[in-house]
C-alpha cells in the first residue's frame, strides 16, 4: 500500500511499490519545474534507494514502511529515503568498480546514487533505521 502526502510517499516493503513511488516522485518534481535530466537522475537514485531501503533495510518485511520525503528550495532538490531497518556501515560496502569487485552482481546502488548526486549523506536516529538524504543542484 502507497500512502502519500504533500511531500512525502509512505509505502510498504514490497517492491509492487516502487511504481508508485516513481510515479509520486516524477510529478512533484514536475511541479517544482525541474528539468527532465534532473528529474531522470533524481528518479534513479530514490528508485535505488527505495529498492535498498526494501530489500536491505527492511528485509522485504511488509509490515515495515519506506518514506520518501521531498525538499526543493533555493535551486537545490533533496530527497530522503528512511526504513525501519537496522541501519549498516556505508564504509563497508566494496567499491563496485574495484577489479576483485566487477564481476559482483550486488554493490553498485550506492556508487550510482553517489555518482548521479551532488550530495549523499546517511543518518542512523537513535530510533532506529537509516534516513538517506540525497542533494542536487538543479540547473534550468
Amino acid at each position: 500500500m502507497a500512502k502519500s502526502s504533500g511531500d512525502d510517499i509512505t509505502i510498504s516493503s514490497s517492491l509492487d511499490h516502487i511504481a508508485a513511488v516513481d510515479e509520486f516522485l516524477e510529478e512533484w518534481l514536475r511541479r517544482q519545474n525541474i528539468p527532465e535530466d534532473t528529474i531522470a537522475d533524481l528518479a534513479i537514485a530514490v528508485t535505488e534507494l527505495v529498492n535498498n531501503a526494501i530489500k536491505h533495510g527492511n528485509k522485504g518485511n511488509l509490515a515495515k514502511k519506506v518514506t520518501v520525503s521531498l525538499h526543493f528550495a533555493n535551486g537545490v532538490a533533496q530527497a530522503t529515503v528512511g526504513d525501519e531497518g537496522e541501519g549498516f556501515d556505508p564504509e563497508s560496502i566494496p567499491n563496485p568498480i574495484a577489479e576483485e569487485n566487477l564481476l559482483k552482481a550486488i554493490g553498485r546502488g550506492i556508487f550510482i546514487v553517489k555518482s548521479l548526486m551532488d550530495k549523499v549523506e546517511f543518518a542512523f536516529p537513535a530510533t532506529g533505521g537509516t534516513r538517506i538524504t540525497i542533494t542536487k543542484k538543479v540547473v534550468n
